[in-house]
C-alpha cells in the first residue's frame, strides 16, 4: 500500500474533515511535552547517505584501477602485438573487480570502518579479477599476453585499494563518531515489543539507528513511560510535531500485524512526512520469506513507506535544479529586466514581492515574486484571493500574472537559495483559502504535498489547475496531482512537465 493509495481512499471518502479529526492534518503546532521539546530544540548534524557514499567509493574505485592499469600498460607493455588485447582488458578487469568487491559485501558503511577486514577481502577479489584472464586464455589453449604489466598492475592496484579504504576508514569512523552516519529514529508502540526491538538495536554493533524517544497513542499499564531506559515523548500527534521541529530519519512500529486498524490510522497521520517508515519483525511470529524483509543491522523490518527521492535522486534532482535553472535564468534574463523596467514605471513600490509560503516539510520559506498588485494592497498571507477584474492588481500586473511571467524570480530562490526545485508542488501561502476555509482544513491529507521540495511548476499546473482555488474542488484536484507527482517522479517526468508548462500557459482563463 503506498501514501497515494491511502490518500486517495481517505479524499474518496470525504473531500472535508470534521474538525475533531484534522489535529494532525492540520499543520498547526502540537504541544510537546518538556523532554521531547529540549530534545527537538538540540542541533544535530546533517546526516551523509550511506547509499551515497558506497556509490562514490565504488565510482572512486573503478576509476583508479583503470588509470593505474593505463599507467601499467604504458610502462610495462613490451609488445605491440598484444596492445589491443591488453587495451580490451582494463576496462574487464576492472569491472571483474568491482563485481567481485560487491559480492565479497565490501561496500557497505559497517565494512568500510574495519579496515583489516577490507584489506584482506580486497586483496584476494582483487587478484581473482587479475588471474581470470590468465586462467580464461589457458582454459582456451590460447597463447596469454606478457605479464609484466599485469603484475606490475596487480601489486600497484593492491597498494592503492588498500591506501584508499584507509582513508575511507579514517573518515567513515570521524562521521561515525561525529553522528553524520545515525539515522535519528522514533519507536512507534510500548510495552515488552518495543522493549526486545530497543534492547536488539542498542546491542547490534552494526546498526546506525539512533534512537531518540518512543511514541505511543495508549497511556495505561501497556505502554509505561519509559521503555528500555527511553522515554515516551507523547502521541503519535506529537510525533508529526516533533518531526517537523527536528531531522528525525526513520519510524520503527512495534504494534502487532493484528492490530491493522490502529497501525492504519497511524500511518495516515505520519503519512504527511518525510521520513522512512518499517514495520518492526523482530519477535513477530508471522514469518514471511526473507526477501519480504529488509534490515537495520541484523534487525528484521518489513518496509511500508519510503522517504520519497531520497540518496541519489536528492542529487540528480539537485543538480537538474541548479543547471536547468541558471541557463533558465540566464535565457530570461531580458524578459525580467523588461518586466522590472514595466513595474517600475507601471505604479511606485518595490519590483519584487516577497511572501511567505510553506515548503519541505511544512517549513517556511519566503518566495520571490514579480509585484503584481498596488503596494498598498499587496497581501503577503494571501487571506483574499485575486478575482477576475481586481482593483488591487496593477496594469502591467493582469498580464504578468496571466502569463505566469510574475513566477520568473523564483529562479532565484531555484539557483540561489535552493529552498524551490523547478518542478513540484506549487507552495502555497500560509492563509491561502478556499470557499473560506484554510486548504488544510479543505482538503484531508494537504501536508502530504510537503514531503518532497515545492517547485515553480507541477503536474497539477500543466493538467489545467493553476490559478484561482476559490472551491473545494479546485484545491482538491491540486493536490491528488500533486501526490501523484510525488510518488511517481522521476528526472523525465520533471522534463516533460518542463516542456509542457509553455503550453499551458496559454490557457490564462483561471489566471488573474
Amino acid at each position: 500500500m503506498s501514501i497515494a493509495d491511502i490518500e486517495r481512499r481517505n479524499a474518496g471518502r470525504n473531500r472535508s474533515v470534521a474538525p475533531s479529526a484534522q489535529t494532525f492534518e492540520t499543520g498547526k503546532p502540537t504541544a510537546l511535552s518538556p523532554l521531547a521539546e529540549m530534545i527537538a530544540s538540540t542541533p544535530v548534524p546533517a546526516t551523509y547517505s550511506p547509499i551515497i557514499i558506497t556509490g562514490l567509493v565504488r565510482f572512486g574505485e573503478a576509476i583508479g584501477l583503470f588509470l593505474v592499469g593505463v599507467v601499467a600498460l604504458s610502462l610495462f607493455s613490451g609488445s605491440s602485438e598484444w596492445f589491443w588485447l591488453e587495451a580490451l582488458l582494463l576496462p574487464a578487469v576492472t569491472i571483474t573487480a568491482i563485481v567481485l568487491f560487491e559480492a565479497a559485501h565490501l561496500y557497505s558503511v559497517p565494512m568500510f570502518r574495519n579496515l583489516s577486514a577490507q584489506a584482506i577481502r580486497l586483496a584476494c577479489a582483487w587478484t581473482v579479477a587479475v588471474a581470470a584472464p590468465w586462467v580464461l586464455f589457458a582454459a582456451l589453449g590460447y597463447t596469454t599476453p606478457g605479464p609484466s604489466w599485469m603484475l606490475a598492475w596487480w601489486s600497484c592496484g593492491v597498494i592503492a585499494l588498500i591506501a584508499g579504504r584507509g582513508i575511507v576508514c579514517a573518515v567513515v569512523r570521524h562521521w561515525t563518531a561525529a553522528g553524520r552516519l545515525k539515522r535519528r529514529t522514533a519507536i512507534v508502540g510500548g510495552g515488552p515489543a518495543a522493549e526486545n526491538l530497543i534492547n536488539a538495536i542498542q546491542a547490534d554493533t552494526m546498526s546506525d539507528v539512533d534512537i531518540c524517544g518512543v511514541f505511543d497513542d495508549r497511556t495505561d499499564e501497556r505502554s509505561p513511560d519509559t521503555v528500555a531506559g527511553l522515554p515516551k515523548l507523547g502521541t503519535v500527534n506529537n510525533l508529526v510535531e516533533f518531526a517537523r521541529r527536528t531531522r528525525l530519519d526513520l519510524v520503527i512500529f512495534t504494534l502487532p500485524i493484528t492490530a491493522e486498524g490502529r497501525i492504519l490510522e497511524m500511518l495516515k497521520k505520519l503519512s504527511i512526512l518525510p521520513i522512512d517508515i518499517r514495520l518492526s519483525a523482530h519477535t513477530n511470529k508471522l514469518q514471511f520469506r526473507p526477501r519480504s524483509y529488509s534490515y537495520l543491522g541484523s534487525i528484521p523490518v518489513i518496509d511500508i513507506f519510503d522517504r520519497p527521492i531520497a540518496d541519489w535522486d536528492v542529487v540528480i534532482k539537485a543538480m537538474f535544479d541548479r543547471v536547468v535553472g541558471a541557463i533558465a535564468l540566464i535565457c530570461l534574463s531580458p524578459v525580467m529586466l523588461a518586466t522590472a523596467v514595466a513595474i517600475k514605471l507601471d505604479s511606485r513600490g518595490p519590483i519584487f514581492f516577497r511572501q511567505k509560503r510553506y515548503g519541505f516539510n511544512n517549513e517556511l520559506i519566503e518566495v520571490f515574486k514579480f509585484r503584481s498588485m498596488y503596494t498598498e494592497h499587496t497581501d503577503p498571507t494571501a487571506s483574499r484571493l485575486v478575482q477576475v477584474n481586481d482593483p488591487r492588481v496593477t496594469r502591467i500586473g493582469h498580464f504578468i500574472r496571466r502569463t505566469s511571467i510574475d513566477e520568473l524570480p523564483q529562479l532565484l530562490n531555484v539557483v540561489w537559495k535552493g529552498n524551490l526545485s523547478l518542478v513540484g508542488p506549487r507552495p502555497h501561502a500560509i492563509h491561502a483559502k478556499a470557499e473560506d476555509r484554510l486548504y488544510d482544513e479543505a482538503v484531508d491529507g494537504y501536508f502530504a504535498r510537503h514531503r518532497v521540495k515545492p517547485g515553480i511548476t507541477g503536474w497539477a499546473q500543466i493538467c489545467g489547475w493553476r490559478g484561482e482555488t476559490d472551491t473545494q474542488e479546485k484545491i482538491q484536484q491540486r493536490v491528488e496531482h500533486d501526490l501523484y507527482y510525488i510518488e511517481n517522479w522521476s528526472v523525465l517526468f520533471d522534463i516533460k512537465i518542463l516542456l509542457k508548462t509553455p503550453l499551458s500557459l496559454l490557457n490564462s482563463k483561471s489566471a488573474y
